[in-house]
């Protein structure tokens, strides 16, 4: 077992290790430790729908209904109603034919790469591509091209490039989990009618976000019916757990009979789905939601920038603050939980060595008020400890 400290030793000197904390939250963006209060500016609650009344009372209904757990996989037990609802009306949320859901975002991603592409097909994955998206084109046994992040151009040259007659499959995250920013999927689709490929968009961190109603990257381009496959989860903007993929019906009925990460898990809990339904019906009927967390991501990103900090133009509530060097990273992040603000550290291997980075993420839950204070402590710190200058 000696391998096993070994590593531990090598990525503690490379600063790489990383520890669970545990918080007590007390709404959706408030936490506390030891007694002290913290902000979160750390999780993917974009929307702040944790902490709905409406969301926990259906949940709660669930479980006195249904008890809570499923009991096994949906093709040995069955399903509990709230699924077969809540498929549908994630099929109407995204405009498509049918739905299906799964486990977690990545058992989705994983599911739906490895059975639709095998031996003989290739996948063209842009190099920032989400690590699930990455295990489902290893697990595929596919050809896998990588195109340089968001370059079109690269894109269709490999496309145009290739001599096999295989099925050809692009995927892409409609928002990239550590950028923040928006696929070019308006061209992206364009190139893939071009060579007759199918197009898969990763909304994980755009349903809720992007698009007119926070219908997702489809919406936001106004493409809807021209990609094939749209995957996306619960357990960010929709204040749940699991993931799902919305497309044509002979889409969702061959992954139902081929996606091995949907046949072989215990389905979720009807606590989970009923959770679920609720943040979709309130995330339609409360359009003001997803207007002020646009509204919170401009005013961070201009008060981070007013401050000193390196960032970026963009609209998605993801906002990186690239540090360099891992080390320097944690110290960050280290002082400003001194200070009472929760934010990420992310390391290699998650991104690219000396792209280490503070990822600051903003929600509809948080008011300006305290957004204009964590700003003007996140560039203090990083001034004391002379990171930014």
């Amino acid at each position: 077992m000696d391998f096993l400290s070994k590593y531990l030793t090598e990525i503690k000197q490379l600063e790489l290790h990383r520890e669970l904390y545990t918080y007590s939250f007390r709404d959706a963006v408030h936490a506390q430790m030891d007694g002290k209060e913290y902000l979160i500016l750390a999780s993917n609650n974009y929307l702040g729908l944790t902490h709905d009344p409406a969301i926990k009372q259906a949940a709660m209904a669930a479980i006195n209904e249904y008890g809570t757990g499923s009991g096994g996989a949906r093709l040995t037990i069955g399903s509990h109603p709230h699924y077969a609802l809540l498929e549908q009306e994630l099929a109407e949320f995204k405009g498509a034919e049918a739905a299906v859901a799964f486990n977690t975002g990545y058992m989705a991603n994983v599911g739906v790469i490895s059975s639709l592409v095998g031996t003989g097909d290739t996948i063209y994955s842009d190099e920032l591509n989400h690590a699930s998206i990455v295990d489902g084109c290893r697990l595929s046994r596919a050809r896998v091209t990588i195109f340089q992040h968001s370059d079109v151009n690269h894109l269709s040259s490999l496309l145009a490039q290739s001599s096999s007659n295989g099925q050809k499959l692009i995927v892409v995250d409609g928002v990239f989990s550590m950028d923040g920013d928006i696929a070019p999927v308006d061209d992206i689709v364009d190139i893939a009618e071009k060579y007759n490929a199918l197009v898969m968009v990763d909304d994980a961190h755009a349903t809720g976000v992007i698009g007119p109603g926070g219908h997702g990257t489809a919406a936001h381009f106004g493409l809807k019916e021209r990609i094939h496959i749209q995957m996306g989860t619960f357990s960010k903007a929709l204040g749940s757990e699991g993931g799902f993929v919305a497309g044509r019906k002979t889409i969702i009925e061959f992954l139902i009979n081929k996606a091995r990460s949907f046949i072989y898990s215990t389905a979720l809990s009807p606590a989970t789905i009923a959770a679920a339904r609720a943040a979709i019906q309130q995330l339609t009927s409360r359009p003001e939601l997803v207007q002020k967390l646009s509204r919170n991501a401009c005013f961070m990103r201009r008060s981070l920038r007013d401050a000193g900090l390196p960032v970026g133009e963009g609209l998605t509530p993801i906002i990186p603050v690239i540090v360099g060097s891992a080390g320097a990273t944690i110290a960050l992040v280290q002082e400003l939980r001194r200070e009472g603000v929760i934010v990420s550290a992310i390391r290699p291997p998650t991104v690219p060595a000396g792209t280490s980075r503070l990822r600051i993420t903003v929600s509809a839950a948080h008011e300006e008020a305290e957004l204009a204070v964590a700003a003007e402590k996140i560039a203090a710190a990083a001034k004391r400890l002379r990171i930014v200058v």
